[in-house]
């Protein structure tokens, strides 16, 4: 059984988005709950914020100066659906430095594997500019740190939220040392993410699914498609930007994945990277179905073998 980390702040819940918004301090409180009656053994990780040379290896100077002006002030970004408030500041540093806080364990050995329960989220955020909920992206600056600053030669990012990151993409698409694969449902928001885009070396795959498809097709295209890839791209190290809106309660997708297909796509992912996995909290936006498949992706987690046993 692996040793599995959980990366967590309360002052993420302080990242206020109003009463109506979906991506809302009850998803984190709703993961807490399911993960509490689900009485799994879990190592809790101090976090540390993200630095702003964190940042900086992401997104540009300007950027951040933005949103750390935006949230100073209590501005309204001109995106509408990604507000902030004063506190969303620290919320996006500690939803960035849980990422790296999680990589960092990991590879210390003081854990395994880990989940990051994070917001706001970030697959979205481009280098210069927030969008869909995203203010930082969590996944790309963590992907960052470990090359620059860890030095992993070689890191995969599986994306299996319902929406493309197309930020995501954006940072590494001629990026040879990172392999960038993204399963979401098309056409969708944010309506980018197309197979043609194979990027630098080809270490860009894109698998489009229609709306409608479910465990079979997103399993199936996790076997067929993924893990050869993967496999043959030898990562290091393995990232999952880990969207739950796949669900088939969820009202921001139209794809029909059950609870427990998220902890099936865990298990085929464990064997990768000497199971060096951190998976950090993207989508998922129907509360219940949200703490079901995450408590089914942290059993799968649990259940690997040890990090670095080949």
């Amino acid at each position: 059984m692996a040793r599995t980390g959980f990366a967590y702040s309360q002052k993420m819940l302080l990242h206020d988005t109003g009463p109506l918004h979906p991506e809302s301090p009850m998803r984190l409180e709703a993961i807490l709950r399911a993960l509490d009656r689900a009485q799994l053994d879990l190592e809790i990780l101090d976090v540390e914020p993200a630095t702003r040379e964190d940042l900086l290896r992401v997104h540009t100077a300007e950027h951040v100066a933005t949103i750390e002006r935006t949230c100073a002030n209590n501005w309204i970004y001109p995106d509408p659906d990604t507000p902030m408030v004063r506190a969303s500041w620290t919320a996006a540093l500690l939803a960035a430095g849980g990422a790296i806080t999680a990589c960092k364990a990991v590879l210390d050995g003081q854990i395994d594997n880990a989940f990051c329960a994070v917001r706001p989220p970030g697959h979205h955020a481009e280098a210069d500019r927030a969008m869909g909920f995203c203010l930082f992206n969590n996944v790309a600056i963590a992907a960052r740190w470990l090359q620059n600053v860890a030095g992993v030669p070689r890191v995969a990012i599986l994306d299996w939220d319902v929406h493309h990151g197309n930020g995501t993409q954006n940072t590494f698409y001629d990026d040879t040392t990172v392999y960038y694969a993204s399963l979401h449902q098309s056409p969708h928001f944010p309506m980018t993410g197309n197979p043609e885009e194979r990027g630098g070396d080809g270490t860009n795959l894109n698998v489009p699914m229609s709306p409608g498809c479910g465990p079979d097709e997103w399993l199936g295209a996790i076997q067929e498609l993924v893990e050869p890839e993967f496999e043959r791209f030898r990562p290091d190290f393995l990232l999952i930007s880990s969207g739950f809106d796949g669900h088939r309660a969820d009202p921001l997708g139209a794809q029909m994945l059950e609870s427990d297909t998220y902890g099936e796509m865990t298990r085929r992912m464990c064997p990768l990277a000497q199971g060096r996995i951190v998976s950090v909290l993207e989508g998922g936006y129907h509360l219940p179905a949200l703490g079901e498949s995450i408590v089914e992706h942290v059993r799968a987690l649990l259940d690997a073998p040890p990090a670095g046993g080949g």
